[in-house]
């Protein structure tokens, strides 16, 4: 059995409604009402309504509904206790209302139309009153030996993957490849989200943009020996933003690296703009004070051969993540400022 409750304000539609000839089943209970017909109920309880100017929806309509299961041994008489004992654990003594049973679908269903206002000219509170009426149906289930609405396991296709062993296994080997690396490559920048995409796809693990029909891309979907997870099920350093964000390194960072010179040629040529680079030129030849030129032609030979597989990982993936360019330069900055000041002094009408 379930039940659901809500406020309406359209009372003498809904009364019209219940009593339809054709859907009409049984009349079940009419309490604190004298009248038998919808018009002349929606009257009396207007009546008691009208003390109360300021609420609106001055009306409750709920359904409980019945198993199919149940349906055999529920004759009218036990349905009306039914009727009588929701509205009683739903605090609705000392309110009007109707109690009717439908037989216009499959399943037979009971509707309850009440007034809000008590006869004592209370509004009845109707927070969370939907989740109040499945409760109270449930324990009214419970109490009966009758069919609990939320032990009825839908038969859905994502509970049957959640269910297969075979996929859990699966995502598990999926969580501990992703994981692995990337606190291997946790806060390393370009070059080790680069490598983190290339170790993925070496290790079998295919990602893919999810779109919308804008085209927009709203997520991350792993795929992983004939299984595809979303990027939620693997966890949630792996959407599609917060990816990026693990692999931004921060100025305390920074600092606490070795000190590098950086190899720039003598003379500066105009380079054309080549679009999304995976490694910054500024970081393509870098090589310790102490290392000798042989040293540093074998290291800039394996970094190039690791970087271009990475490069190629990340044109297969569709520019997975597009990492924002950072300019760092300190003497720069400092001679903005320099400028910055000097021009606000001038404002201020002082000499240089």
């Amino acid at each position: 059995m379930i039940g659901k409750c809500k406020a309406i304000a359209h009372g003498s539609t809904a009364l019209d409604y219940i009593f339809m000839e054709g859907k009409l089943g049984s009349r079940l209970a009419f309490h604190n009402l004298c009248s038998r017909d919808p018009k002349a109920i929606y009257e009396e309880m207007k009546v008691v309504s009208d003390y109360n100017t300021r609420c609106r929806n001055k009306f409750l309509r709920i359904e409980i509904g019945i198993a199919p299961q149940d349906e055999k041994k529920l004759p009218v008489s036990e349905l009306m206790r039914i009727a009588h004992l929701f509205a009683n654990q739903m605090g609705l003594d000392n309110h009007q209302w109707v109690a009717v049973t439908h037989k216009d679908t499959d399943n037979r269903h009971i509707h309850i139309i009440a007034n809000r206002i008590s006869l004592y000219g209370e509004v009845y509170d109707t927070t969370f009153v939907s989740n109040r009426a499945a409760r109270v149906a449930e324990e009214i289930s419970r109490e009966k030996g009758l069919t609990i609405a939320k032990e009825v396991k839908a038969d859905k296709k994502y509970q049957k993957e959640k269910s297969n062993p075979t996929r859990e296994q699966t995502k598990k080997e999926v969580q501990q490849i992703c994981y692995a690396l990337l606190d291997k490559y946790k806060g390393t920048g370009v070059t080790g989200l680069s490598m983190f995409l290339y170790e993925l796809n070496k290790n079998g693990i295919i990602i893919e943009r999810m779109k919308n029909k804008q085209g927009n891309v709203y997520g991350l979907k792993f795929s992983y020996a004939g299984q595809s997870f979303k990027a939620s099920e693997i966890g949630r350093e792996f959407g599609y933003h917060s990816l990026q964000k693990n692999f931004e390194t921060t100025n305390k960072e920074e600092s606490r690296k070795p000190h590098l010179t950086v190899q720039e040629p003598t003379e500066r040529k105009e380079r054309p703009d080549t679009g999304y680079q995976l490694v910054p030129p500024s970081r393509s030849s870098i090589s310790r004070e102490n290392d000798t030129p042989r040293a540093q032609n074998s290291i800039g030979t394996v970094a190039d051969t690791i970087v271009n597989a990475a490069d190629e990982v990340v044109e297969g993936l569709g520019d997975l993540i597009t990492p924002s360019t950072q300019g760092n330069d300190l003497t720069e900055a400092a001679w903005q400022r320099k400028l910055r000041y000097q021009a606000n002094r001038k404002k201020r009408g002082r000499k240089l």
